[in-house]
């Protein structure tokens, strides 16, 4: 394949321009994959330890022998977290020629795979020019490194790589903290400075049509695995920079899981699963991180496939396999301040899409009155999650939710249609071991005077610290007849429930 030149640099031939370069690399390039599916489906079927290998595909050098090669594993990361100091003033050197000696618009038309025998030979080339001689394991972290900067996320690959980092908070250039099993920890990974977060923070937007700049200095994205990513720039951002990412969980969690994890007893696992059978409207309680949306895509799981689903969100990250499913998504003003689509919006239009259930990613604005009407008219079993510390406090925001509608309502008419509406509350926290535990269910009984009466069915109660940490608990059933009692019955769920009191 002919190296990524433009006229005028290194190679300096009479052979074709710029342009012409760019679309026969790119014409080859298909061509050669083209070729290899070809030949690999009409060769003879070879034993499992070789396999087929077009002659005239791209091919990566094999690593030498002392070099082990990337192997997918079940947790860890893939790569080396991040180069060695030496390695990485190399890079700074090597990736400054290279630059100058490469087409970037054809680089970026390329996979990963096309791209990474020109990035090496090309670096071999500038490391031979400048008389620093590296050995093969070095090479390929350096050629790796160069390959994440120009199509992927730069430093942050080896983390989103790494199945047992949850969160991914970048603090500026210099500091970037990871959470792993549950405890934040100071990452070995830097970027090059804050213009280099500031590209990378501009390829993730890019890719959803989104934008960050001075105009517009905070957003909310996702990666193209659905990972969640919220990005804050100077000035806001004083410091440089600041990225998070809620990693996409790349196993589903289900409510058995999750009880398998000890995040809840078996007992609540069961009710839980009669509550979504028996469509009753939901909300998930609970701070930052302390799991909301992960408990949601768990219940989400409980629907029926013959049910109609329509989700809101601000950057979608449900993960929800049922058939009738329409995923909505809210869009951001474009630069003169036109187009957007608020969650409010997407609500209203959702109650005529004919949905059965409305999920809310998150409910934390004006869009709760749209909510609650939403459940008020026949949307039985929708849920959503909300901010807040306990069950109490998340009713109470949701009253200050509706006055952010504009609305001058009476207290009293206000709760009524809460209560009428929300039928349990899943109260989730993230104690301080690290472990997301459901620390209450409670039921939304009805109205007494002006006041929402509800009631406990279960909560964790707090035993003791070990010597490592960790809290050992128990989740504790109150003895109360639950509220849903009658519905299970209609539902034929009665036996279940009770039995799980």
């Amino acid at each position: 394949m002919i190296p990524l030149r433009p006229n005028g640099s290194a190679n300096k031939s009479n052979g074709p321009d710029r342009s012409s370069r760019v679309q026969e690399l790119v014409d080859r390039a298909q061509r050669s994959r083209e070729r290899a599916m070809l030949e690999a489906s009409l060769a003879e079927p070879e034993a499992p330890d070789s396999p087929v290998r077009s002659a005239t595909a791209p091919q990566i050098v094999d690593p030498p022998l002392d070099v082990v090669p990337d192997q997918p594993a079940k947790s860890g990361p893939r790569r080396a977290a991040t180069l060695p100091p030496a390695l990485m003033d190399i890079k700074e050197k090597v990736h400054s020629q290279l630059l100058e000696r490469m087409d970037a618009a054809a680089a970026a038309k390329l996979s990963a795979v096309d791209l990474t025998p020109e990035v090496n030979s090309m670096v071999r080339e500038i490391l031979n020019e400048i008389s620093m001689p590296l050995n093969g394991g070095e090479l390929a972290m350096l050629v790796q490194a160069i390959v994440d900067d120009m199509l992927a996320l730069g430093p942050l690959e080896p983390l989103l790589e790494d199945d047992d980092i949850n969160d991914i908070m970048v603090n500026g250039a210099g500091r970037v903290f990871v959470e792993r099993r549950g405890k934040v920890e100071l990452s070995p990974v830097t970027f090059r400075d804050n213009a280099h977060v500031l590209h990378i923070a501009t390829r993730i937007v890019s890719r959803i049509g989104r934008r960050i700049d001075e105009t517009s200095p905070y957003v909310d994205a996702r990666l193209e695995d659905g990972s969640r990513v919220n990005i804050v720039i100077p000035p806001l951002a004083i410091d440089g920079p600041a990225i998070s990412i809620r990693k996409f969980a790349k196993s589903r969690i289900t409510l058995k899981k999750m009880a398998d994890q000890e995040n809840l007893s078996e007992q609540i696992k069961t009710v839980l699963e009669v509550a979504s059978a028996c469509r009753l409207n939901i909300f998930i309680s609970g701070g930052t991180g302390s799991g909301k949306t992960t408990l949601l895509n768990a219940l989400s799981q409980l629907i029926d496939n013959g049910e109609r689903i329509v989700t809101i969100e601000d950057a979608a990250e449900l993960q929800l396999d049922q058939i009738n499913l329409v995923r909505l998504e809210t869009r951001s003003a474009n630069l003169e301040g036109k187009g957007e689509v608020s969650m409010r919006d997407l609500v209203k239009n959702a109650l005529r899409m004919r949905p059965d259930r409305i999920i809310l990613g998150e409910t934390r604005g004006a869009e709760a009155v749209d909510v609650l009407q939403a459940m008020n008219t026949g949307h039985d079993g929708s849920m959503s999650t909300v901010h807040a510390n306990r069950p109490r406090e998340a009713l109470t925001r949701l009253e200050n939710m509706v006055a952010m509608a504009g609305f001058n309502l009476p207290a009293k008419a206000v709760r009524t249609q809460i209560a009428q509406a929300v039928d349990m509350i899943v109260q989730i926290q993230r104690m301080r071991d690290g472990k997301r535990r459901i620390t209450s269910v409670t039921e939304v009984v009805g109205m007494e005077g002006e006041v929402i009466v509800t009631q406990e069915l279960f909560n964790f109660k707090y035993i003791e610290d070990t010597d490592d940490g960790d809290i050992i608990g128990e989740f504790v059933s109150l003895g109360v007849r639950p509220h849903l009692s009658e519905k299970a019955r209609q539902f034929g769920l009665q036996e279940k429930l009770m039995s799980a009191m």
